[in-house]
């Protein structure tokens, strides 16, 4: 089979499922078999594809047939203009997750002391490494339940050769020292929510879900972040929009303000 009859065929079998980025997948999947640049598929539409690498490209398209996200099926994922490793221990990286960086660089604009930055929930390392790759005077440290999202961060790490601490724990429940900056990605989505993509049963349950309408650890976290969060520290947290006002207000009965939401982020402050 040719380059161009196998993306073809692979085209319509995703198209038919509806996977909107269906032709995109389709070249991804195949490139990344073929170990060539997408550009390559384009000007080699009419080459033979080698029995051994027909059925590699065959058994991943099954994958993303059955909705395995195409992060975890080509092993990586862009994040901020970066490529970070990705394997189903760590959520998928979301773009809306960026607005927290860029939230970030703001308020970090000026600084040139050192500061102390921790990324609680870090899966993958992304917006850790992120802000040390972007902001050299921050000292990060990335934290994770999961041993094995931690062994993906530190991969992460030395991939973009970001020098970050790493610490196994549940939220702040170990912390030894006052940070300046917390960010945060934790589990919010609530199980009851019926618009949640096909995708998400491939990736962590643990990484996604919390009760409480979602908000079980961030309200866990909050009084955390009154104590260890200097003064003016602060939180930069991920969670539904639908969620922020209720956060807003957990934050208040802690001694913190918020500086109002940005997509999905919220901003608490240490007052």
């Amino acid at each position: 089979m040719t380059i161009s009859d196998w993306l073809r065929d692979a085209t319509k079998q995703l198209k038919d499922i509806g996977i909107d980025s269906n032709r995109l997948d389709a070249e991804l999947i195949l490139a990344h078999t073929l170990r060539k640049p997408r550009t390559y598929l384009h000007a080699h539409l009419d080459e033979e594809i080698d029995e051994r690498r027909y059925d590699i490209a065959n058994a991943r398209l099954d994958l993303r047939l059955d909705r395995a996200p195409l992060a975890y099926i080509v092993g990586h994922k862009e994040f901020y203009g970066r490529r970070f490793i990705v394997t189903p221990s760590v959520l998928v990286p979301r773009p809306e997750s960026e607005s927290m960086i860029e939230w970030l660089l703001e308020i970090t604009a000026n600084e040139i002391s050192p500061k102390r930055l921790i990324d609680i929930g870090t899966g993958s390392g992304i917006l850790g490494i992120t802000a040390k790759l972007e902001r050299p005077h921050l000292e990060v440290t990335l934290t994770d339940i999961d041993a094995k999202a931690l062994t993906v961060a530190r991969r992460n790490a030395e991939l973009h050769d970001a020098a970050i601490h790493t610490r196994r724990d549940s939220l702040l429940d170990h912390q030894g020292f006052m940070v300046d900056y917390v960010l945060a990605n934790l589990p919010y989505v609530d199980a009851s929510w019926d618009d949640t993509s096909a995708e998400l049963r491939h990736e962590p349950p643990h990484a996604l879900y919390a009760t409480d309408g979602g908000l079980k650890l961030i309200a866990q976290l909050i009084p955390q972040l009154a104590r260890w969060l200097t003064p003016n520290g602060v939180a930069l947290l991920e969670a539904d929009p639908t969620q922020h006002a209720q956060i807003r207000t957990v934050a208040e009965q802690h001694g913190l303000r918020s500086t109002g939401s940005r997509d999905y982020t919220v901003a608490l402050i240490n007052s």
